[in-house]
């Protein structure tokens, strides 16, 4: 029996969300083939010819929609503030849509985009590629086991030293136009942190922006209906990077040194080797942490399995939601020196 036609994905934007992550991901996965991508930068219009030779270059999204019938998937790796509308124009479209993280600049935005798609019937996912991440699956198996008994604080954090920042969108817009690290890396913090330990039921947040529009110091605590704390840090003014995870038990602690490829200042605390991801710590014991392999490819297999089978989504948009309502909640909690309760 032949294997049913690829199914043709449109990709907009290509800068580094559209040409470092989706683009090689979507090429590498059985079952989807780039057929359109969106940009109008010539550079970028060149390194599509390059990367992906039998894809069609166009200028707008809007270009995308009069040919929904020539489509069967959207992926918007377009920077934060166009998501929602995209989103939105796609779903009209009747096109099930990739959104990457965050689905949208509030709560409010992303609310919109979910009850659109499922008022319309239509498929949508967001994509939260670090629920995939080696370390994060490593903690979930270490949970799921007991290896640390009770939790008592979950700390994970993307600091790094980058006192002249890159000039880009995201340094140069402030967060109620989709820049800053909060609704960027803390994104990603954050659901991770959900996906752990559960839903959030109080937030308190201090936030910066230093030497950027947008912030670049950002500290949340989160209060897990669990019980557990969360406590998430990602900034760009950290010369001596923190332990990228910390999980703190009752009997024992996991620690991982850092970000696979970055310097941290926890260097004996490196990984020992490629099968290992950090380390279980009681104490002066300490043995290292048989690793979980990574696989962010797993997160468009879901999706082709979401939109060939039925399947559920890979993430429930639903959960893009929340992390945006953490967020909201995390700028009033700055800007008013206040925990603000959720729920």
């Amino acid at each position: 029996m032949a294997a049913p036609a690829p199914l043709r994905v449109a990709l907009v934007g290509y800068g580094m969300a559209g040409h470092d992550f989706h683009g090689p991901l979507l090429g590498a996965t059985d079952g989807l083939a780039v057929t359109h991508v969106v940009t109008s930068d010539p550079a970028r219009v060149e390194g599509v010819h390059a990367d992906l030779p039998k894809a069609v270059t166009v200028p707008r999204a809007a270009d995308l929609w009069p040919l929904a019938e020539d489509l069967d998937l959207v992926v918007l790796a377009s920077p934060t503030a166009a998501h929602a509308a995209q989103a939105l124009d796609a779903i009209a479209a009747g096109l099930p849509v990739v959104v990457d993280k965050p689905l949208g600049v509030d709560a409010a935005e992303g609310r919109r985009v979910v009850e659109a798609a499922e008022a319309a019937g239509v498929p949508l996912t967001v994509f939260q590629n670090r629920r995939w991440d080696s370390e994060h699956l490593t903690a979930r198996r270490l949970l799921a086991e007991g290896a640390l008994g009770d939790v008592v604080r979950y700390e994970a954090r993307y600091e790094r030293w980058r006192p002249e920042p890159k000039q880009r969108w995201r340094e140069n817009l402030p967060a109620t136009e989709g820049g800053g690290l909060l609704l960027d890396l803390q994104s990603h913090l954050v659901d991770g942190a959900r996906d752990l330990f559960g839903p959030v039921v109080s937030v308190f947040a201090e936030l910066a922006a230093l030497t950027t529009v947008g912030e670049d110091v950002t500290f949340l605590v989160l209060e897990h209906a669990s019980g557990v704390r969360s406590h998430l840090g990602a900034t760009s003014l950290a010369g001596a990077p923190g332990p990228r995870t910390r999980i703190l038990g009752r009997t024992g602690s996991y620690i991982v040194a850092n970000v696979a490829g970055e310097t941290s200042a926890y260097a004996e605390w490196s990984d020992p080797d490629d099968d290992h991801r950090g380390w279980l710590v009681a104490g002066d014991e300490r043995r290292a942490v048989p690793r979980e392999p990574g696989d962010w490819s797993a997160f468009y297999a879901a999706v082709v399995a979401m939109l060939r089978d039925g399947g559920p989504p890979p993430v429930d948009p639903w959960d893009a939601v929340a992390v945006l309502e953490i967020l909201d909640a995390a700028q009033r909690s700055a800007r008013d020196g206040v925990v603000v309760s959720l729920g």
